[in-house]
């Protein structure tokens, strides 16, 4: 009960910040001779200071807007500059076959690469009208955002400091992995992206990063210490598929504590 309480208020914080920050802006991108959109907050510091940038990823079916709302980092970290980007129509790995649904690539080569192409055009926009910071880069997602998380961290790994996926899984994409601070969210009771499959992979990331015996983190997850300076963190909520309103709180948390060298 205690841990539901927890669970509950900071949400409600979420929300309330959220409502009291100013909004993103929409911005446009011409990758491929397509538009792609973002929704983009940036601090009034980002022009003249370095600044912190944090990529956050709907899940499939979703959209920009709805992941302002659910995870809201703009209003947790308003000193960093916070992305919403949005996906295309593409073929579900689990639903909608037929890819009606806006998501994101799985796997390297999918789709000529379009998110991918549509990340790196991101960054260079950034970093043409701010001063990003190139220690402070971090990704997070939800279930096919959080897949795409994982798809960043094989492909983009060296420009990252951290990442933070929930309810995803990476047994496509582990062997191109390299150590890294992660943390990791999973349902309990996640019947689409199934817990069993989502421990697996936070035991190969375990191994990756040399970890050892976990220990109690922000009293909400369980740390475990790197010999590489690399910890992975795990945030088990008792939910199914969705994204917990823990959550916001615990991933600005755990993307402030690290940086590149």
């Amino acid at each position: 009960m205690k841990s539901l309480l927890r669970f509950l208020l900071l949400g409600l914080v979420a929300f309330t910040l959220a409502r009291a920050t100013e909004a993103p802006v929409r911005r446009e991108w011409v990758v491929g001779g397509v538009t792609r959109e973002a929704l983009v907050y940036a601090p009034a510091r980002a022009k003249t200071e370095l600044t912190p940038v944090v990529f956050v990823f709907h899940g499939h079916g979703g959209s920009m807007q709805n992941v302002v709302r659910s995870f809201a980092l703009h209003t947790l970290w308003p000193e960093a500059i916070v992305v919403y980007p949005q996906g295309l129509a593409t073929p579900g790995q689990l639903t909608d076959p037929e890819g009606k649904k806006a998501g994101w690539q799985s796997t390297v080569g999918a789709q000529d690469d379009r998110d991918l192409k549509f990340f790196d055009a991101m960054l260079a926009g950034l970093g043409a009208d701010f001063r990003v910071d190139p220690k402070r880069l971090y990704a997070t997602g939800h279930s096919n955002g959080g897949g795409f998380t994982y798809l960043l961290w094989a492909t983009r790994g060296k420009k990252f400091a951290a990442f933070a996926p929930s309810a995803a899984v990476a047994a496509r994409q582990l062997a191109q992995l390299r150590p890294k601070p992660v943390l990791h969210l999973a349902g309990e009771n996640d019947t689409l992206v199934k817990f069993s499959w989502q421990q697996m992979t936070i035991e190969a990331l375990r191994k990756l990063n040399q970890c050892g015996a976990g220990e109690p983190w922000e009293k909400a997850g369980t740390l475990y210490p790197s010999k590489l300076g690399a910890p992975v963190v795990t945030f088990i909520h008792p939910g199914g598929h969705m994204f917990p309103a823990a959550g916001p709180a615990l991933i600005v948390k755990f993307f402030q504590q690290h940086a590149l060298p």
